[in-house]
């Protein structure tokens, strides 16, 4: 018998980092259950979440007893306890690729940070329309663009030449311009939009359906 697997995301399925744990359990093949928080009517600062989470935010992975927070770590866990090749990877298998693909992750989460302000996920998800991008915006977007197109160069239709979750990181961040329409160069384009079909994201937006 399969031992249970929670994944508690955000009620509203805008977190990025929910997508990106509710895509790695989907790619694993795992069965699992999702438990929604409503971040809006303080769900995350009760007691019972508290104690699955301390820092009071989602996605929270429950394993059994075991309660996970943090997308980044619950891949890695995931990558581990369910291990290719009897489970699907969400990396590369050689050191160096895999690290790679975390490096990019690390970046797309601490960096860029004035492009996520001025092109929340609410733009990705609702559709909701922003202004202009700031000067800073500007240059946020513009460092997006050198890197990704560095990192896809040669029309690569993935980072490590099979698809790995840095390339839901990656598109994530690049529908941030294509969504709303912001400049952004057609093979980016291409890729984000491609990135955006795979089974799992079209399963986390069915439910927001």
């Amino acid at each position: 018998m399969a031992v249970p697997l929670t994944l508690y995301v955000d009620a509203q399925f805008l977190s990025p980092y929910a997508l990106s744990a509710y895509v790695a359990l989907e790619e694993k093949g795992l069965d699992f259950e999702v438990r929604l928080v409503d971040l809006d009517q303080g769900d995350q600062r009760t007691a019972p979440f508290l104690h699955r989470s301390p820092i009071g935010k989602v996605p929270v992975l429950a394993h059994q007893d075991f309660y996970l927070s943090e997308s980044s770590a619950i891949a890695e866990y995931l990558e581990q306890a369910f291990p290719p090749p009897e489970y699907a990877a969400l990396y590369p298998a050689d050191p160096r690729p895999r690290a790679r693909a975390r490096q990019v992750q690390a970046w797309l989460r601490s960096d860029l940070h004035t492009l996520r302000r001025e092109r929340p996920t609410q733009v990705i998800f609702e559709g909701a329309r922003p202004a202009p991008l700031s000067d800073a915006g500007h240059c946020d977007a513009a460092r997006l663009i050198r890197v990704a197109s560095a990192l896809l160069a040669h029309g690569r239709s993935h980072l490590f030449g099979a698809w790995s979750l840095a390339d839901l990181d990656l598109a994530v961040m690049l529908n941030r311009l294509a969504i709303p329409g912001d400049s952004l160069p057609d093979a980016l384009r291409t890729y984000a939009r491609t990135q955006w079909d795979h089974p799992a994201v079209r399963h986390w937006l069915a439910n927001r359906a």
